[in-house]
Formats: structure tokens, sequence, C-alpha cells
């Protein structure tokens, strides 16, 4: 059979036997304005429903467990089994076996979970938690508890690669179980109290590096550990005020670095968990070791070998090597630098020898400049040798699987379009062309997610946008269809979108609402139900969401127009967006508001009339400003609340936003409305 042929219906076909997660559908679009005509049935979209249980997604989270199985938790609570190969379910975990449980880990091969009721929620992504273990088959139950402690609250717990051994942290210290019935080994104990943390990330690296709370890595073997020792003894402390619950306000102090402040100190360790332990630091690179640096990714290769990525503060040297877990010694293969990079915590997919790797590098497309493109480095021989897999002026955002038996990697790019996600294969041996696996593939689907088996002949495909097409795959299952949520949104009335693009300082533009991260994307076909839908139901307000220099995912000639202009050429770009719109012969200019940020109230010429969502800190010395001025403004404060609002602050803000805005836009009309009747 035809190489190409083969790779279709031999690869694709199977990949695409496909559970379809989060079928959705997107309204993310430059202008959002009402698309019901007047005397419609359907209803206005309000903040309570934003908030329902019927507007909630739900993501059954499925796991992969064997080459054709997954387990996943359906809408019901009932943990599930599912083998695609064979079209067989199985309930293996009833909703009423545990009442409060919120969320579980599923050991396979010997029907364990390891369950935990959330105990206190920290920051994004940590949390602390009861833990206890269930043997599905004997209905065994144990506690997770380190030595001479009951009842003990942990941070984390997880299974091992290999039979029965798990670890927990507690404490801010590792301890290691070789199964459920040996005592426990605790691994460190450096651990302080938001001080010195042992695999796990510190505020700084959980929220702006790695974005999760975890930082240790299984070897494939489960004969070693991989952890990161985070020590924030010499930060800075910025005070986080509480001012209820008692006759005083009090002040809990967290480790925060500041630009140009002492930022944590950190070491990457492997652990030998086979025979008596042992603890080797592995040691950065000779250009940083006197530096501040980060270490951004951290990935086992084999059984005695990781890459790890280092990146100096500056952010424009990062450090790629392979490291060798029984010397402690590491081998530079990649380095990058440039006046700022991004996407410093994306992982290399290795082959599995470690002899080739692929990465997704900005790669220069004639004048257009460069764009994140597949990247193929090979190690073996003397001199590295680097292929490039793909070109154009779009990028590869996300590596998804390496197929080694047919050459073929599988990865998710803007190709179609710079606001869709979709699943692409190509031949690391050229012997066919790039294929979309995943365009027209199904009804209201055009941002994809991809979840790759490990024999790479299947995904779980989560769909998370909208695409209208009549073409479907030979088969698929659907795991969860989001019935309620759509049902709902059925009843309310739609949007219309558009998307623009305008030029400005010759950088094109896509006019949304005005905000993003730098290197993060507004504009995209992802649902994402906020509180300015509630506006746009309306009927008399249009939102706009912005994309301008410095957002991510249409090249580096975008991207790198903040370096070192952050907050200057974003914000001209947003007063433009403004001026743009202003002019619509739909849009009335006496009426015009911003949310996002602040730097475009520095800039106002009189466009807009309502703005500004910063920090409190510059919120304070906005305010004194304004006092000495004197000008009118209102304020909203959420007290102890942490970095992220509480659910019932959430909903009251987004309550405040939507009547704040109906009432400087909408509440404007009336008054005008009544000027005019009144001269008549």
């Amino acid at each position: 059979m035809h190489p190409a042929h083969r790779n279709w219906k031999g690869i694709a076909i199977s990949l695409l036997v496909i559970l379809v997660v989060c079928s959705l559908i997107a309204m993310s679009a430059v202008v959002l304005t009402p698309a019901e005509l007047p005397g419609s049935s359907r209803s206005r979209l309000t903040v309570a429903d934003l908030y329902a249980p019927a507007f909630a997604i739900h993501d059954p989270e499925a796991t992969w467990i064997s080459e054709s199985e997954v387990v996943y938790r359906n809408r019901d609570g009932h943990v599930i089994r599912f083998d695609f190969a064979l079209n067989e379910s199985e309930v293996i975990l009833s909703n009423s076996t545990f009442v409060s449980v919120v969320d579980l880990i599923f050991l396979p091969s010997f029907g364990c979970f390891c369950l935990f009721d959330l105990s206190l929620q920290i920051y994004r992504y940590s949390y602390t938690a009861s833990y206890i273990v269930y043997n599905i088959y004997t209905r065994e139950v144990w506690e997770l508890n380190p030595p001479e402690v009951h009842s003990a609250v942990l941070q984390h717990a997880a299974w091992g690669p290999r039979g029965h051994q798990l670890i927990y942290i507690f404490e801010n210290n590792i301890y290691y179980q070789a199964d459920m019935r040996s005592s426990s080994l605790r691994i460190t104990s450096s651990g302080r109290d938001g001080l010195v943390f042992n695999g796990l990330a510190d505020w700084l690296y959980e929220e702006e590096i790695l974005g999760s709370h975890l930082a240790h890595w299984w070897s494939p073997d489960g004969e070693k550990l991989a952890f990161l020792t985070i020590d924030d003894t010499l930060v800075p402390n910025t005070v986080v005020p509480r001012f209820t619950g008692g006759t005083y306000p009090r002040g809990l102090r967290q480790p925060y670095p500041a630009a140009g402040q002492t930022n944590p100190a950190v070491r990457l360790s492997v652990v030998n968990l086979s025979g008596p332990t042992h603890t080797r630091e592995l040691q950065p690179p000779d250009q940083l070791r006197l530096r501040d640096f980060y270490i951004t990714m951290v990935k086992w290769i084999s059984n005695t070998q990781l890459a790890v990525r280092w990146l100096n503060r500056p952010q424009n040297a990062s450090l790629l090597t392979v490291c060798d877990a029984s010397v402690g010694v590491c081998r530079q293969v990649g380095e990058t630098s440039d006046t700022w990079l991004c996407r410093q915590t994306q992982e290399p997919m290795f082959s599995a020898d470690g002899g080739s790797f692929f990465l997704a590098l900005p790669i220069r497309q004639g004048g257009q400049g460069a764009f994140h493109h597949l990247t193929m480095f090979t190690t073996q021989s003397e001199q590295d040798d680097v292929r490039y897999l793909t070109s154009g002026d779009w990028e590869v955002t996300k590596i998804v699987a390496y197929d080694e038996n047919d050459h073929v990697i599988y990865f998710l790019s803007t190709e179609d379009s710079a606001h869709h996600r979709h699943l692409y294969s190509v031949s690391t041996l050229g012997l066919f062309p790039r294929q979309c696996l995943t365009c027209g593939l199904k009804d209201e689907c055009s941002f994809f997610d991809a979840d790759v088996s490990p024999d790479v002949q299947y995904a779980v495909l989560h769909c998370k946008g909208q695409r209208t097409s009549a073409w479907r795959p030979a088969a698929y299952f659907i795991l969860e269809n989001n019935v309620p949520l759509r049902s709902e949104l059925e009843t309310k009335t739609a949007a219309r979108t558009e998307i623009r693009t305008v030029a400005n300082d010759d950088f094109g533009t896509d006019y949304l609402r005005v905000g993003s991260a730098p290197g993060h994307q507004a504009v995209t076909d992802e649902f994402r139900p906020d509180w300015d839908w509630v506006l746009v139901g309306s009927e008399q307000v249009i939102v706009a969401r912005l994309d301008g220099r410095g957002s991510g995912f249409r090249g580096q000639r975008v991207l790198q127009q903040i370096h070192q202009r952050l907050g200057t050429v974003d914000a001209e770009d947003q007063i433009a967006a403004l001026e743009y719109l202003v002019k619509l012969p739909f849009v009335d200019r006496t009426r015009v508001g911003v949310f996002g940020e602040v730097r475009c109230v520095k800039n106002n010429d009189g466009t807009f009339s309502s703005a500004a969502n910063v920090h409190f800190q510059h919120s304070a010395q906005l305010i004194k400003r304004l006092i000495q001025i004197g000008a009118d403004y209102t304020l909203q404060i959420y007290p102890d609340e942490g970095h992220f609002l509480s659910t019932r602050s959430q909903k009251q803000l987004t309550r405040s936003l939507v009547g704040h805005f109906e009432g400087c836009l909408l509440d404007a009309a009336s008054s005008l409305d009544q000027q005019q009747r009144d001269d008549e």
C-alpha cells in the first residue's frame, strides 16, 4: 500500500475512532451582537444563567489506562471504564460508594483508587486534602497518613508507574511507599511551611512558570523520582491583609519576588527509590550557576535520562539539556537566545532511544517574520542535525504524539485559521504531505485538543469550538456531549459574530475585548462564556475583544513588539481599536467602555468613559491621583480573598460589572433619548 494512503487509512482513521469529550458551541469573536429578531421567543442571557448548574461544562477528565481503555467520570458521578476497541463500558465505582469524594486516581492493574476529599484550596491548582485508598474488588479501605500522624491533611498523593508504589507530600516533604502495606519512607526533611517546598511549587512556580502545583516527575520504570526544591527564604514578603474574623486586621505574609528583588532558589534532584535511597542534585549549565535562573521543564526520556530546560531571569537565554540521573551531569543539546523567549514550558517529544527529538521553534518565513514550526533534532551524529518539518505563516501550538513505527508525528496548529485548532499529521521521512485529521470531523468543532493513547493508535479529542460541516468520520464514540448546556443555550438569544483585521503600524490587529496576557490569545473559536455575553443580550451593546501586539499564535513579529515596551504598544493598539470601532456606522461613539487595561485610562483622550482592572497597589496609586485631580470614581473590593476570587465573589463581581456598564452605557442612551424628545 502507498505510504500516504496507508497512513491515512491505517493510522488516521483508527486515530479518529475518538471520544469527543466536550462538544460545545463557540461564540468568541471580534464583534458580538444579538442575532435574534424582535419578538423572538428566546430569552436574554442573565448573570444567574452563567452560574446555573445547567450552564456548567462537564469535563469527564478521561485518562488512558491501556492502549484502548480510558477511565472517566460521567455527569452523574459514576466512574466508568470504557474499551472502545470492543465498544464496551463498565461502571467500576458508583457515585454512592463515597459521597464526599472530590476526585480520584485509578490504578488499573490492581483495581485500586486513591480518593481525596478537598480540605482547602490554596492557589489556582494547589490544595490540601484527606486521602484514602479503596480496592474495588476486596472493598478494603486504607487511610493515607504519614508515620505517627492520624487523619492527616496532605498536599498531594499519587500512584507511581510500578505496582502499588505511591508518593504523598505532607508539610512540604515527600514520602514514599513501595506498596500499600509497607511503611512510609520520608524522602526529604528540609520542607518548611510557606518557605521551602519539596516536590511542590511555590506561588511563583505554580502560577507563572509550571502552571501546576506539582514539581516532581516519576521515571518510566518507577525506580527514580525527580523533584524540585524551591527555597523562598530570601524572597521579600508581601502582606496579604485579612480584615474579618478578629478584633483587629491581620496580615498574611507571602514570599513575592517583585521586579529586581530576590527570586526563589531552585534545585533539581533525583532520588533512587530502588534499594537504599540516594539523592543526587543535578547541576545547572555553567553559564547559569552564579546567576538567577528558572527550571521551566523536566521530562524523563528514559529510565536514566531526563530533559531539563533552564531559563535565565531576563528570559532571553534558554538552555535545553539532557541529564544523566546516575551521575548528575547535564549535556546541552540545544540553546536559543533572543530578545524574549516564550513557550519555555514546552516539552520536547523524544524518540525511544533518545537520539531524536521534536520542538516547535520560531522559524523565519520570509518577510512575514518568524512562526513556531515543527523542528526535528538528531543528536546521535557528531554534528547535530536539524530538520524543519512544517512551514508557513501559521503556528504549531502543541506536539501531541510521535509514532516511531510509521515515522509520523501528530500536532495541533493554526493552519486552518489563527482562531482555530486542528489535529494534523506529517511524515518525518517526507513520505506523504501534511494532513488535517480533524478538519470537518464533527459538526460545530473548529477548536480541538487531543490526548493520544500510548500506542499512538487512538485519541481522546476535546471539541471546544464551533464548526459547521456535513462530513463525518467512519466511527467515533461520545463520552460527554454536554446536552444540558446545549439545551440551555437554545433557549437564549444567540449572538452574531464577526472577526475583523485592521492594520496598525503594519501589524494586523483583531479587535475584540481589550486585554490578554503576553503570548496569549483572546480571539479564538473556543467556547468561553463570560459576563460580556450578558451585555450582548441587551440588544444595545456590542462587545469587542482584542488581540493586539504582544498576543500569541500569530508569529514572532506580532509577539515580540512588546519586548521592553509592555504597556505601551499594546495599549496603543487598544486605543487604535476603539478609534476604529467608534467610526463604524452602528456604534454610538458617546457610549464606549473599556475593561482590562489601566494604561488605556492613562492614554484616554475621551474616546471612552468607563474602565480599569489592576492589582490593588496600582489601584491605590490611581485613586490617589484621581483624588488629586478631583475626578469621580467608584471602587469595588473583596475582603480576605486570595489571588483568585471565590465563586460567590465572582458572581457578585459579574453582577457589578454588568450593572456598571449597563448603567454607564444604557442609561446614557435613555438620557439622550429624553433630551432629544425635550428638544423636539
